[in-house]
């Protein structure tokens, strides 16, 4: 069963999706937790009625799709197959085009075929999209020349342009979020089933992008496939299960008027899915115990994440374990750990081992990009590639010496060949920063980049 593939939603249950209830009311509860980046909405009664609209609104996904991913995660976190997720770290409304959604998926697809080519593993595919239009910020307001302004929260709340009118929280970008997410979820349904993703097509993967290290090295394991491919046409295998792919959406659940809205009652069971996307996770800065985000999220069926910093402790693993999977369910829980190189070897060990000890069935999966994120002499917001190259390595180093499974990971990147990661093949030096840097939150990594990575991890996996 394909998650994006337009014959599912003709499956009954899936249309038994209603959106109020005493359960679905009881969500509301996370409004009397302590609340941390949330927007301050200007008009409350625009905010309420933007909400009441997407409550009216069809889901984006659907109950099941969220169990067999969940499945799949379990998977995973058995040594059975690898999560990898990427996209943008935060998507925008205006590059929400088709070609650029086409060249994040393509990336995604080559960096899956190197993995599963060179371990032999199935990879459960991701994708930051759809969704992940807001990012919580270090601070409340930005100051430039004396004048402060509301920090820009990404595309679902405000603009990028440092006006009052534009830095001024807008509850209707809740609707565009929904509009645009959907219309960017048709395009994965036509990319996923439509013949794009068909491994025979591995060769088309590579047209359109930039001659390079990564470029060369993914063509020749192309030519592999390819080899492969005709070598089983030759002993008759039917090759009608290559022409789609499972591609699921994810994203970071924290703007919970819209998490909140989107949410329905499932006919079959009974339970609350979150239905703005399959997979959501809870950040660093919002996974308190006692909070909003966490309340909210402990009361919805989806498979879930929660980013784990270095000051993570084993006690606060097992707690958020408790709230958010009391009932030890596999593949509905998700570590993603996102350490920094300098301290993942000092502080992972620890916790892997305390949840291992205890029994958890989780999955820890790595984010390499957020704790490596440093400033360049001419001020450009960025990563070393090096380093993250070295928390990946310790990743799976750490896990092979605790005997537990390194399951996925996490990456911030496009398909499009900007400069805003130093290193890599492509060399990119401070300079090079300034030849095309254009995201506007957190930099990613560009398409040489992100296959050098697959690369490294497809031969640490096979190592495993």
């Amino acid at each position: 069963m394909n998650p994006l593939h337009h014959d599912h939603v003709a499956h009954e249950h899936d249309f038994s999706l209603s959106a109020s209830s005493a359960e679905l009311d009881a969500l509301a509860t996370w409004r009397d937790s302590p609340r941390v980046q949330q927007p301050s909405w200007p008009d409350e009664s625009e905010r309420a009625a933007v909400a009441a609209q997407l409550r009216t609104a069809p889901p984006l996904v659907f109950a099941g799709e969220a169990d067999q991913l969940s499945a799949r995660v379990a998977a995973a976190a058995r040594g059975e197959a690898f999560v990898l997720m990427g996209g943008d770290c935060a998507e925008t409304f205006a590059e929400s085009t088709a070609d650029r959604i086409r060249n994040k998926i393509r990336t995604i697809l080559q960096m899956s075929a190197v993995l599963t080519y060179g371990a032999s593993m199935p990879v459960v595919k991701m994708g930051r999209m759809a969704g992940q239009f807001a990012k919580p910020r270090s601070g409340d307001t930005e100051t430039r020349d004396g004048v402060t302004l509301p920090s820009y929260r990404g595309d679902a709340v405000n603009g990028y342009e440092f006006t009052e009118a534009s830095r001024t929280p807008d509850p209707h970008r809740l609707w565009r979020m929904y509009t645009t997410s959907a219309s960017t979820l048709n395009l994965l349904r036509a990319f996923t089933t439509g013949g794009f993703a068909d491994l025979r097509e591995v060769h088309a993967w590579n047209q359109g992008f930039i001659s390079g290290p990564g470029f060369d090295r993914f063509e020749s394991l192309a030519r592999d496939i390819d080899r492969a491919v005709r070598f089983m046409a030759a002993c008759g295998y039917d090759f009608d299960a290559l022409r789609s792919v499972e591609f699921y959406a994810a994203h970071e659940a924290l703007l919970l008027d819209y998490e909140e809205a989107l949410s329905r009652i499932d006919s079959r069971t009974g339970q609350i899915y979150d239905c703005s996307g399959h997979f959501l996770w809870i950040g660093e800065r919002t996974r308190q115990l006692d909070g909003a985000h966490v309340n909210f999220m402990a009361r919805v069926n989806n498979p879930i994440g929660v980013k784990l910093g270095p000051g993570t402790s084993v006690d606060d693993a097992l707690r958020l374990i408790d709230r958010l999977d009391p009932e030890r369910r596999p593949g509905r829980l998700t570590f993603i750990t996102r350490m920094g190189a300098d301290k993942i070897r000092d502080r992972l060990p620890a916790l892997v081992e305390g949840v291992r000890d205890a029994g958890a069935k989780v999955a820890w999966v790595t984010d390499p990009m957020h704790g490596n994120t440093i400033t360049s002499s001419n001020g450009y917001k960025t990563r070393r590639f090096e380093d993250i190259l070295d928390e990946v390595t310790a990743f799976f180093e750490i896990h092979q010496e605790l005997g537990t499974i390194p399951a996925g990971l996490h990456m911030e990147l496009t398909g499009d060949d900007v400069t805003e990661v130093l290193g890599g093949t492509g060399s990119i030096d401070e300079v090079g920063l300034e030849r095309r840097y254009e995201t506007l939150v957190d930099p990613r990594l560009n398409h040489q980049q992100s296959l050098e990575l697959a690369f490294l991890v497809a031969e640490m996996l096979s190592q495993r």
